[in-house]
């Protein structure tokens, strides 16, 4: 019961922090400079990484789905289906995480040692709220970043299906292009940048509250960090379940 307790009051602390977030996100003053300083850190610093991770999973997949279709004369299906599963679920799922990793982990290690600090303290004490300064340019960042991001992904696992299709079956760039744009419609791009800026409000919140509430030093930070990864990846596989089924119920 004191489990049970404990995570009902966590839940609730959450969503008082992320009440406090929007708040003051809807109100002035705004720093723009630190939102664009977070923009260039959380989008442009997972580049590589994101191009790579989309590019591959195009390739691994349309081997292998290549492969288990010739057997029943289905190659010509391989566009269709590489495109709609990245767009629709792979590339949001592995772009938030790689971000809830990289960059999760990031935010509350830079917030939590600021805490333990008194960084945070001063901050206070100068009259400025913590949490417009700190907090509200990362999660406005997180959530315009991760979309962005995943499409970028979504595009070059795309450019890598077409490579694979063309050298390991013979197919036509004109055909497999053509495939993939008569395949994927409005709802697919929707849905996948719907789920991400979700995930990216997932990621940035837990983050910024793990940091806020970070203690016992050096220790704490890191075990602040720990913490960020799993639970933000738990809550981005759990609900990209309900998401699929609201976006598939309501679009399709």
């Amino acid at each position: 019961m004191s489990a049970i307790k404990d995570t009902l009051i966590l839940i609730g602390d959450i969503l008082i922090f992320t009440k406090d977030v929007f708040a003051r996100i809807l109100n002035s003053p705004f720093y723009p400079g630190r939102l664009f300083d977070q923009i260039l850190q959380i989008g442009y610093g997972s580049l590589s990484i994101t191009i790579v991770i989309g590019f591959v999973t195009g390739l691994v997949m349309t081997l292998q789905f290549g492969y288990g279709l010739a057997k029943f004369g289905g190659t010509l299906y391989v566009p269709a289906i590489v495109s709609v599963s990245l767009l629709r679920e792979l590339a949001p799922i592995f772009t938030s995480l790689l971000i809830a990793g990289r960059v999760g982990s990031g935010i509350s290690a830079e917030i939590g040692a600021m805490n333990v600090t008194g960084q945070i303290d001063a901050i206070r004490a100068l009259g400025t709220s913590p949490i417009r300064v700190l907090v509200v340019p990362r999660v406005l960042a997180t959530i315009l970043t991760l979309p962005l991001l995943a499409t970028l992904a979504s595009f070059t696992g795309i450019v890598g299906g077409l490579l694979i299709s063309y050298l390991e079956f013979g197919m036509t760039a004109g055909f497999y292009i053509n495939k993939v744009l008569s395949t994927i419609v409005f709802a697919d791009i929707f849905g996948s940048m719907f789920k991400c800026a979700f995930f990216g409000l997932i990621i940035s919140i837990l983050a910024c509250y793990r940091g806020f509430h970070t203690k016992e030093g050096t220790r704490g930070v890191g075990n602040a960090t720990t913490w960020v990864v799993v639970h933000s990846s738990i809550i981005i596989l759990i609900s990209d379940f309900f998401l699929s089924k609201v976006i598939l119920v309501g679009f399709y």
